[in-house]
């Protein structure tokens, strides 16, 4: 791949080619600083979603800072993890093939590698490979506690497939995991901290009783960055699963400002209309499922519209003296998607670029 777009370190933000995935590794630090210290005060440990950054450099910084390990979303995402050396990795998504599971058992030779299950057959092809390989796999019940997409029910169910997984070879019952998605962007805190506490209970209640079947339940793990401080007050929840936290987007700075946006779109004027301006991000380096992006700077810049290479941008204030050439800063809605539209990150502190940081992650959708 042609790299010649790639800045050197030490140049300057402003000197950037466009369209530049930029993070303020400063404000991204005091992120994963200030997400660990609230943890170890409230005795809950931290478990980042490695989906959101998608690199082992993120990762290791998590893991340097407290983090018990990291969860990711698929078995690709856990290759570049364990190849860097991250050795605690828990996939939140079912694995569900023999390719697949082979690939997961042949993580877990070097690493301690956890998956979500919610189906017998699954749990049963992932005991057969692992002990036809001769390894051993952690394995978490995902329970279904309101957001109604994957997971067991709570109770007997969960209590039941528990019970198989213990009972199997080459397995490892190490508990149980659910996730209130869909309520962490709420921006009602009452309501959210509400449908919070209620699904947390009820999969603090399924690991009850899961116990009171004779089993020994570790991990209880639950919570998104939106839910990180009502989910991590119920007592027994072990560990928390934020992702977002670390650089923030334009969604959750709707929800609350506890943690600071530390990611950003650098972009160039391409041409100037009347009333309006157009730059060189469009859909390919921008997402817009959660909406269209928010002009960061300058100020008085409205996005109107996104084609595949073009965002359309009305101007008002300081924003209608742009001129082609000139930058504009955009913060995405969704920090995700916007993130696996690209190949490198441009880390920089205090407007200088410390290094152009190859996402790893980036595209590992199997």
């Amino acid at each position: 791949m042609a790299t010649e777009y790639l800045a050197a370190p030490g140049t300057s933000e402003s000197d950037l080619e466009t369209p530049a995935l930029v993070i303020d590794m400063d404000v991204a630090e005091g992120n994963i600083a200030r997400l660990q210290s609230w943890a170890n005060a409230n005795d809950v440990d931290i478990r980042p979603h490695a989906k959101t950054h998608k690199t082992p450099l993120f990762a290791r910084k998590q893991i340097e800072a407290g983090a018990i390990g990291v969860c990711c979303a698929k078995v690709g995402e856990a290759e570049v993890m364990v190849a860097s050396g991250v050795r605690d990795i828990l996939i939140t998504s079912q694995i569900i093939g023999e390719r697949k599971i082979n690939r997961l058992a042949s993580l877990a030779a070097e690493a301690n590698i956890v998956v979500a299950v919610e189906s017998e057959g699954n749990v049963r092809q992932i005991s057969e490979i692992a002990s036809n390989l001769n390894v051993e796999i952690g394995v978490i019940v995902e329970v279904n506690t309101g957001m109604n997409r994957c997971g067991t029910a709570p109770g007997e169910e969960t209590v039941a497939l528990s019970k198989l997984v213990d009972s199997l070879p080459g397995l490892r019952y190490d508990g149980m995991m659910g996730y209130e998605g869909h309520v962490v962007a709420n921006r009602d805190f009452e309501e959210r901290k509400t449908e919070a506490v209620r699904s947390a209970t009820t999969l603090v209640e399924t690991a009850e009783q899961v116990r009171a079947a004779g089993l020994d339940v570790k991990i209880v793990s639950a919570a998104g960055t939106g839910t990180y401080n009502i989910t991590g007050m119920v007592e027994g929840i072990t560990d928390l699963q934020c992702g977002s936290y670390i650089f923030m987007d334009g969604d959750y700075l709707e929800v609350f400002d506890d943690f600071d946006p530390a990611l950003s779109l650098l972009s160039t004027v391409i041409s100037v209309q009347d009333g309006y301006v157009v730059t060189d991000a469009g859909k390919k380096s921008i997402s817009e499922d959660r909406g269209l992006p928010i002009v960061i700077a300058p100020s008085g810049g409205t996005v109107l519209s996104l084609s595949e290479e073009h965002c359309k941008i009305e101007v008002s204030g300081e924003a209608s003296n742009l001129e082609v050439g000139d930058r504009v800063r955009l913060r995405p809605m969704h920090g995700d998607t916007t993130i696996n539209m690209h190949s490198h990150y441009f880390l920089v502190r205090q407007g200088v670029l410390e290094s152009a940081l190859e996402i790893a992650g980036r595209g590992r959708v199997r």
